[in-house]
């Protein structure tokens, strides 16, 4: 779809790298000719997927452990990558969800998801950007969301809330960095299925029917090229005069009242204990992972 050397020369950090969407973002850049940093909480998972690009594209990929709740951790990372060579684009994809009646939420619960898509990604925006704006140089930032941000979504109240904060920090960025020549958008995207994100939002296997996908006018999920390819519409240079956009790709989903999670409400208090506790379960093997 895109010519060979697409990105060549430019150096990209999505955060969130080593798995899921934000390993496909990484690795569709890197074949376009794009250098790769790559940082998430699992550093085993990161430099395997460091190694999987690196095999099959000839670009620089680096890997590191971060922790994006911490804005010290994350100044200190952004300046180790500009010491060796500036960012041209940032991919804000770091993010955490899982389904729960709010009744049922705790303030830790909350802030487990807050503190990640919302502090987290402001942390790293800030750092990123700032650095332009110091350096006099352009840039380019994508925030990856989802249709929530325009309809709120029952059962997922903390993502919600943190997702449409940072829409209305793009659209603010927009303008306030717009004279330093920097661009600032966001995707939305509908079910693009993942194993990290369904084991959490759909743990008993609910959205992973034909049925579920009744309220998508294109009767289907995303797929992967698909999201890549906006994301590297976006990146690349020849659309400057973009900005400040929110673009959904979800095949028309929520424009008719689908893509949240409304249809939960059918469900009983002994159903979200069950969930509750398979989506511990997953927990408890992500949080294993990153110590071995």
């Amino acid at each position: 779809m895109f010519k060979e050397g697409l990105l060549k020369g430019k150096r990209i950090l999505v955060t969130g790298g080593g798995t899921g969407l934000g390993k496909e973002m990484a690795t569709h850049y890197a074949s376009l000719g794009a250098d790769i940093v790559i940082c998430g909480r699992r550093l085993n998972v990161l430099e395997e997927t460091a190694d999987e690009i690196k095999s099959n594209h000839n670009v620089d990929v680096l890997a590191q452990s971060l922790d994006i709740r911490s804005p010290q951790d994350v100044d200190d990372f952004i300046d180790q990558i500009f010491v060796t060579k500036p960012l041209d684009g940032l991919v804000n994809n770091a993010a955490g969800n899982f389904i729960s009646p709010t009744k049922m939420l705790s303030p830790r619960g909350f802030d487990a998801i807050a503190n990640i898509v919302f502090h987290g990604t402001f942390y790293v925006t800030h750092s990123v950007g700032r650095r332009w704006i110091e350096a006099g140089l352009k840039g380019n930032i994508i925030s990856i969301l989802a249709t929530w941000v325009w309809t709120g979504s029952p059962y997922v109240v903390p993502s919600a809330m943190s997702k449409s904060a940072i829409n209305a920090m793009t659209k603010s960025l927009a303008v306030e960095w717009g004279p330093y020549n920097i661009r600032v958008n966001a995707i939305a995207p509908g079910p693009f299925p993942t194993e990290g994100a369904w084991a959490r939002l759909s743990p008993k296997g609910d959205l992973d029917n034909d049925s579920s996908y009744s309220a998508i006018p294109l009767g289907r999920v995303g797929e992967m090229s698909e999201l890549q390819n906006l994301a590297s519409f976006l990146m690349a240079d020849g659309c400057d005069y973009l900005t400040g956009q929110t673009i959904a790709i979800d095949g028309a989903q929520y424009i008719t009242g689908g893509g949240t999670f409304s249809g939960l409400s059918k469900l009983k208090d002994s159903d979200w204990e069950e969930i509750k506790s398979m989506i511990k379960s997953t927990n408890e093997k992500d949080k294993a992972n990153r110590n071995t």
